[in-house]
C-alpha cells in the first residue's frame, strides 16, 4: 500500500516545484553581463570610518573588440537625462559603472562635497553633462538595477562636481585619491575623463570620544592604560577636557586599576592646564617630576616642551631639577645646555655642551653637541 502512495505523492513534488515561482526565479551565477567585472573598494578616514563604493566596470574596448575610445562620452554614456526604453524611469541619469545599481556605503554620518549624508548605502547616480558641471546623486534605493527604476523623490543628496582630463583608463575605476585625517577624495576615471569628490567626516574627534566612551566601558577601562590614552586624545586635541580629566582622574586614582605615575600624573597637569587651572596644573606637574616612576628623560622632554611653549625661565629650572635628581646622567647635561641658550646665557650653555658631548652614547649625539658648542659660541640656540 505504501508503493502505491509513494509514486502519486512523488508526481505531486514535481508538478510543485515545476509550477512554483519562487523556484523558477532561481539562477545560477553566470559570467557578468558584458564582461563588466564587478569591483569593490573601502577607504578608511582614520581609525573608525570608512566608505564603500561597489560597482560594475565596463572598459572602453566593446565585447565585439570595437575600440570605443572617443565614443564613451556623449554616446556610450548620454549627456542629461535619458529615456532608456525600460522600467518605471522616463528620465535617467547614469547608473555611473554597468550592471546593477553602483552602490556607496558610509559607515557612519559623512559630508559629500560639504552636503551631509547619513550612514547607510545608497545608489550612486550621475548626470553627465558636456562642457560643464556634472550632477552626483545618492540614493535611498540601493537594491534596483542600474537606473531603469530611477525616482527622483528617492534622492538622499544632490551635488555638483567638475570632471577633468586624465590619463588614459581602459577600465572604469574608483579610485581613493587624496587621503587626509578627516576625509577622502574619490575619482571616478573612465577613458579620459576623472571626476573626483570629497568625502568628509564632520566632526571626528566626536567620532573618536564617542567611540572611546564604549571602549572604556569594555577591556580598556580595566587598565590605567587605557583611561591614560583615551585623555591624552583629548588633551592632544583639546577637546571633551572636562571628561577628559575624569578619565585623567581613573588613571591616576580608579581602585583597582589607576596607578599613579609620573606619565598619568603629566597627563592630568596638561589638561588642568588646558582648562586654565593654572596652579593645580603646577602642583601635579611638580608631583610628576618628584615622583619615583620619573625618569631623566622624561623630566627632559618637558623641560623641551616648555621651551617650545616660550616658558624658557621654567623650563631652565626643570632642567636644573633634573640635574639634582640624576647628575651625570644622560641627557641631563643636554638640557641644561638648552636651557641656558633659551635663557641667552651662552657661556654656561658652552660649558654644559662641552659635558653632553663626552657623555654622548653614540657618535650621532657626540657630533650634535659639538655642533651645538660651535652654536652658542655664535650667539645661536639649538
Amino acid at each position: 500500500m505504501m508503493k502505491k502512495l509513494l509514486y502519486p505523492l512523488l508526481a505531486i513534488s514535481f508538478v510543485w516545484l515545476a509550477t512554483s515561482p519562487g523556484l523558477l526565479a532561481q539562477s545560477v551565477t553566470l559570467p557578468p553581463s558584458g564582461d563588466n567585472q564587478k569591483s569593490l573598494t573601502t577607504q578608511y578616514i582614520g581609525s573608525l570610518a570608512h566608505v564603500t563604493i561597489q560597482y560594475n566596470s565596463p572598459d572602453v574596448t566593446a565585447p565585439n573588440g570595437e575600440d570605443r575610445t572617443g565614443k564613451v562620452w556623449g554616446q556610450l554614456v548620454p549627456y542629461g537625462l535619458t529615456n532608456l526604453g525600460f522600467g518605471s524611469a522616463e528620465a535617467a541619469p547614469w547608473r555611473a559603472g554597468a550592471n546593477e545599481n553602483t552602490t556607496i556605503t558610509f559607515s557612519h554620518a559623512m559630508e559629500v562635497e560639504g552636503k551631509s549624508i547619513a550612514a547607510g548605502t545608497y545608489g550612486l547616480h550621475m548626470i553627465v553633462e558636456e562642457n560643464q558641471p556634472w550632477v552626483l546623486i545618492l540614493s535611498r534605493n540601493a537594491s534596483a538595477w542600474g537606473s531603469y527604476f530611477y525616482d527622483e523623490s528617492e534622492d538622499a543628496l544632490r551635488v555638483e562636481i567638475k570632471p577633468e582630463e586624465s590619463e588614459f583608463h581602459e577600465w572604469l575605476t574608483y579610485e581613493f585619491m587624496d587621503r587626509q585625517p578627516d576625509q577622502t577624495t574619490l575619482a571616478l576615471m573612465w577613458e579620459n575623463v576623472k571626476v573626483p569628490f570629497t568625502i568628509s567626516v564632520p566632526d571626528m574627534k566626536k567620532l573618536y570620544v564617542d567611540n572611546m566612551r564604549k571602549e572604556l566601558q569594555s577591556t580598556a577601562g580595566f587598565s590605567w592604560q587605557g583611561w591614560n590614552q583615551a585623555a591624552t586624545y583629548c588633551l592632544m586635541n583639546d577637546t571633551h577636557l572636562e571628561e577628559a580629566l575624569e578619565w585623567a582622574e581613573n588613571a591616576v586614582s580608579m581602585p583597582y586599576i589607576g596607578q599613579e605615575n609620573f606619565t598619568t600624573l603629566q597627563t592630568k597637569a596638561g589638561i588642568l592646564s588646558k582648562l586654565e587651572r593654572g596652579s593645580e596644573a603646577d602642583e601635579i606637574m611638580m608631583q610628576a617630576i618628584n615622583h619615583p616612576t620619573a625618569t631623566p628623560l622624561q623630566i627632559h622632554a618637558y623641560g623641551r616642551q616648555l621651551i617650545s611653549q616660550g616658558e624658557k625661565e621654567k623650563a631652565l629650572e626643570i632642567f636644573q631639577l633634573n640635574a639634582k635628581k640624576y647628575p651625570d646622567t644622560w641627557p641631563v647635561n643636554v638640557g641644561l645646555a638648552r636651557g641656558y641658550s633659551a635663557t641667552g646665557d651662552y657661556k654656561k650653555a658652552i660649558k654644559y655642551a662641552k659635558m653632553a658631548a663626552t657623555e654622548a652614547p653614540d657618535q650621532l649625539n657626540k657630533d650634535s653637541m659639538q655642533a651645538a658648542v660651535e652654536n652658542f659660541a655664535e650667539g645661536r640656540r639649538l
